[in-house]
């Protein structure tokens, strides 16, 4: 069971004590409500946990994709050899039996009629070359049959990796629609107010509405960090998308990746793998443009955001909310797991 699972399991539990707890109250006890505080701390807990399945997802997705296409070349590879296979064994068995001229040199009937020592020996002879084109061509035969046998395998097993990525991608969909689905649940309780509270640490600032309409980056970038940058803020507004690697919308790495691919750098898809894509520097030193990792997970980041200088990153949150950008607070910093700069 994977840590999100248990994670929303353990919530569960939890939610479901208090609620009977509370009916066991008297009545001015029973109608306490969960402090904006109480819900901040498990929206945190919900973002994270649907971070973490993007995470999962975007990997397990390559992994698909990386299979079958992988799956298509070996199915290839299987149908060349199955062909010469058959030849091989029609050959096989046509020189067992046959010269080129359709007469069985390997008939005894065919020696004893020998008009000579000369006929005789050339018949020996041409009983010899059947023999060692038969050996070859049976050791040929036996090889690609290996080799078919081996590719066989190999397509059966590739096909079982690609069944079990998508299923796997198909889980932590499920997943993050149920951690979305709690969050909403548990922000329709309060109020304007109290919502805004709760959402603080996880919220946009600067232009993370729903317009779509972009923004324009105004920071001290330049170069390519600053086209990079550019990008990214034309963006802002889009929806975050499941997967997404627009031009719609985006999810995080989906954002970073297209961004730097707009300044001429291509990244790796995932965050897993694009905090390897660079040089790695601190949160002390980032400068605008760099790539911003954050929530340690057991594959590696699973979050990541642009740096924009000033405090601020850009990024795609999750789907509660659109891509935006967002003040670099203490909770960023405690969760940062490191920059790097493409």
């Amino acid at each position: 069971m994977s840590g999100s699972r248990r994670g929303r399991g353990r919530r569960t539990a939890a939610l479901s004590s208090l609620t009977f707890a509370a009916l066991l109250l008297p009545c001015a006890v029973a109608h306490a409500e969960p402090t904006a505080e109480e819900v901040r701390e498990e929206i945190e807990s919900l973002e994270e946990e649907y971070i973490e399945l993007n995470g999962t997802y975007n990997e397990a997705k390559e992994t698909h994709e990386a299979a079958e296409e992988k799956l298509e070349e070996i199915l290839e590879e299987v149908e060349t050899a199955q062909k010469k296979v058959d030849e091989l064994g029609l050959g096989a068995r046509q020189l067992a039996s046959s010269t080129y001229t359709g007469i069985d040199l390997t008939s005894f009937h065919q020696l004893i009629d020998s008009t000579g020592p000369e006929d005789a020996l050339a018949h020996q002879a041409d009983l010899e070359y059947l023999s060692e084109k038969h050996d070859e061509n049976l050791e040929q035969y036996v090889l690609e049959l290996e080799n078919l046998e081996t590719l066989e395998a190999e397509a059966s097993e590739t096909e079982e990796e690609a069944a079990e990525a998508l299923k796997k991608a198909e889980e932590a969909t499920e997943e993050a629609e149920a951690a979305m689905q709690e969050q909403e649940e548990l922000l329709s309780e309060l109020t304007a107010e109290e919502q805004a509270a709760a959402t603080e640490n996880v919220g946009q600032t600067g232009g993370g509405g729903g317009g779509g309409g972009g923004a324009t980056y105004t920071g001290p970038a330049s170069g390519s960090a600053k086209t990079a940058l550019d990008f990214a803020y034309a963006q802002v507004g889009k929806p975050y998308v499941w997967g997404g690697t627009g031009p719609g919308g985006y999810d995080c790495s989906g954002l970073t990746q297209a961004a730097w691919a707009a300044a001429g750098v291509n990244l790796p898809r995932t965050t897993y793998q694009q905090v390897n894509a660079g040089q790695r520097v601190s949160w002390e030193n980032k400068q605008p443009g760099d790539l911003l990792f954050f929530y340690p997970g057991g594959n590696g980041p699973d979050h990541v955001g642009m740096y924009a200088g000033d405090n601020v990153m850009v990024h795609a949150s999750t789907s509660s909310r659109p891509i935006g950008t967002v003040t670099l607070s203490s909770y960023y910093r405690s969760n940062f797991v490191t920059a790097v700069r493409p």
